[in-house]
Order: C-alpha cells, then structure tokens, then sequence
C-alpha cells in the first residue's frame, strides 16, 4: 500500500483550514472545518491519484494538522 503525507494547516489571517501535499500534486483545498476538509481531501485525492496512474485503493493518506496560536495572559 502506497502512503501519501496530507499537511493541514490553519491560516489565522483567512480562518480557515487547508492542506497541500508534496506526494499530490494539484491538491490544494480549504474549508473552515477540520473534518470538512479532511473528507473533500479524500475525494480530492482519489481523483487526483487516478490522473497520476495510481491506483485510489492501494493507497492511504497520512495527515499531519499543525494550528499555532498566540498564548494570551
């Protein structure tokens, strides 16, 4: 099984989430919700790793979620 790392990232300025992945290319989405865009990253993915010649169902997704915010006294 083939695994492909995910990065979520939240962007303070916008208020929203969104991913992009070094393993797929084109995939770049946003949502304000966590789990929204965990599951259109999914789909998302699927396709896109069909159009590389991969095959959807041999393959996992690794997400890493990183949210910094400012510690207020």
């Amino acid at each position: 099984m083939n695994e492909f790392t995910v990065s979520l990232k939240w962007d303070e300025e916008a208020q929203v989430w969104y991913c992009e992945s070094n393993d797929i290319p084109g995939l770049i989405l946003e949502s304000g919700s966590l789990d929204v865009l965990v599951e259109r990253t999914r789909h998302a993915a699927s396709e896109l790793l069909e159009l590389m010649g991969q095959d959807p169902a041999n393959a996992s997704l690794s997400f890493k979620a990183e949210r910094r915010a400012t510690v207020f006294a």
